[in-house]
């Protein structure tokens, strides 16, 4: 447990790719009074004011050679960049940006994804990756390139996210979602929030390595999709054939972030999607009554 107490908090941070997670992390560092530097590919999002932004696309060689600009005076890097589709072809760049900064800073924390387990349906933290898919053995690599780079690396690989204006529900919502089957294969989840607090935390911590993140209830896919249509009062989605639906639908696998959550100290805020579902429609009407 002292381990996660070890590190001070740095005083100014490069957030890399500041999307759905990292505007949260960012506010939450502001928050702290921490200088915060992100990139974005589109800058046309809603970003906490107070935050150094820079538009930045991984794929702009150009671009990559600003990132020794950008982490200068910087403690701390959180990389949320995905594997990138150009046409037909995934592109990893993660590799690269580590390169580019790789001496330039210490502590380097990933956000990764359970996709690297493949079809293993139990996962905790001794699990060992075994992709299959070409993006979950790109990300495998992306991974490898972190872990090496740095003196101080952490792997955060979060299950399935979701909160306000993301995941199953809105996808209901929106009439796109669809059962894998009979929806009984099992997903784990991390409401946004919740993998917000890992990231701060880590960034506090000396913890290294690679890690799982998800809440304490992973659930078929039958059952959340019963408990969304009962909230929103619509009708439980139809089946598809499970070669119709993307391989994240496919994936069948219960992940226990328990480890990580122990020794980053974190008591999370929505254990389950009981309580993070309702918590997000919430949310959501909170942003259209202040739009209004």
């Amino acid at each position: 447990m002292a381990e996660a107490l070890a590190a001070p908090m740095p005083n100014r941070v490069l957030i890399l790719g500041c999307g759905y997670t990292g505007v949260r992390v960012a506010r939450t560092l502001l928050e702290m009074g921490v200088s915060v530097v992100a990139t974005t590919r589109d800058s046309a999002g809603h970003f906490p004011e107070g935050m150094e932004l820079h538009r930045f696309d991984a794929l702009r060689p150009e671009d990559l050679h600003q990132l020794s600009t950008l982490v200068e005076n910087c403690e701390a890097v959180v990389c949320s960049i995905p594997t990138l589709r150009v046409g037909n072809h995934l592109v990893e760049r993660v590799p690269d940006l580590v390169q580019a900064i790789r001496g330039k800073v210490s502590r380097f924390v990933y956000l990764s994804t359970t996709g690297i387990y493949g079809n293993q349906h139990l996962v905790d933290a001794t699990t060992s990756p075994a992709p299959v898919s070409s993006r979950e053995c790109l990300r495998v690599e992306a991974e490898e390139a972190v872990l090496s780079g740095f003196d101080s690396p952490l792997v955060l690989r979060p299950a399935a996210i979701y909160g306000p204006w993301r995941g199953v529900h809105t996808s209901i919502r929106q009439g796109r979602y669809r059962l894998t089957g009979d929806g009984s294969n099992y997903v784990s989840r991390i409401h946004v929030d919740d993998l917000a607090a890992h990231l701060v935390a880590s960034l506090g911590s000396h913890i290294q390595g690679a890690w799982p993140v998800s809440d304490e209830r992973p659930c078929t896919q039958r059952e959340m999709a019963e408990f969304c249509a009962e909230l929103l009062g619509l009708p439980v989605p139809a089946s598809a054939d499970p070669g119709s639906v993307s391989e994240t639908l496919r994936a069948n696998r219960r992940v226990d972030g328990a480890a990580v959550r122990a020794r980053l100290q974190i008591r999370l805020r929505y254990p389950s999607y009981r309580e993070g579902v309702p918590a997000s429609i919430a949310a959501e009407a909170g942003d259209l009554e202040q739009s209004r």
